[in-house]
């Protein structure tokens, strides 16, 4: 259970390992993770020197993240959408797939590649929560898009089908079957071997 929660934690870049510090690195966080919300942003970003810290938990300054968010709305490079009914900031180049897959509203003036239909769009967005968390179930991806159960699942069925994710019984404890991508279970499994190893090590005697 701990290794799945710091490689999920790795996924989503809050371990602090890799925080965002300045536009061009929330753009990458956006493409990474998918439509984040503000509250999202903040905790995956540092401010710049300067500003400091709003608290012990080490995240970055509002005014300074809504301030490179601005800049990459204005550059369109992010839009600003509502998904699940939760205001959030996204990628412009998931334009086209937030709309087709969500029914999102898009702003105007997006450079026509980002506009283009996307084939399985639907597809792309479970697939991209897959590779960035640890296992899960289906109301957990159904309910950050706002789309109803048996969408997400038959998303993840193709994902299955396609040898891209895998269906089983992961976390230690668990009561229903959930999902995972193939190369993050691969991940979990690497650091667990790691941690048992660890523990059989022989001492001195």
């Amino acid at each position: 259970a701990d290794v799945i929660a710091e490689v999920e934690a790795s996924l989503q870049r809050t371990d602090g390992d890799r925080p965002a510090r300045d536009a061009d690195e929330v753009h990458d966080l956006l493409r990474t993770l998918g439509p984040l919300t503000a509250d999202e942003l903040v905790a995956r970003s540092t401010p710049p020197p300067g500003l400091g810290r709003d608290g012990p938990d080490g995240a970055a300054h509002p005014a300074a993240v809504e301030a490179w968010v601005e800049e990459l709305v204005a550059d369109r490079r992010a839009i600003r959408v509502v998904v699940a009914d939760e205001p959030r900031v996204a990628a412009a180049e998931d334009a086209a797939r937030l709309r087709d897959a969500l029914g999102c509203a898009l702003p105007i003036g997006l450079p026509s590649a980002f506009t283009e239909p996307v084939d399985r769009p639907l597809l792309d967005l479970v697939a991209r929560y897959a590779r960035t968390h640890g296992p899960f179930v289906t109301r957990e991806v159904a309910s950050r898009y706002g789309v109803d159960e048996q969408r997400a699942a038959g998303a993840l069925g193709e994902l299955v089908a396609d040898g891209r994710v895998v269906r089983g019984e992961f976390r230690p404890g668990g009561v229903e079957r959930e999902w995972c991508d193939d190369e993050v279970l691969r991940r979990i499994r690497r650091r667990s071997l790691a941690a048992l190893r660890r523990e059989v090590e022989p001492v001195e005697a």
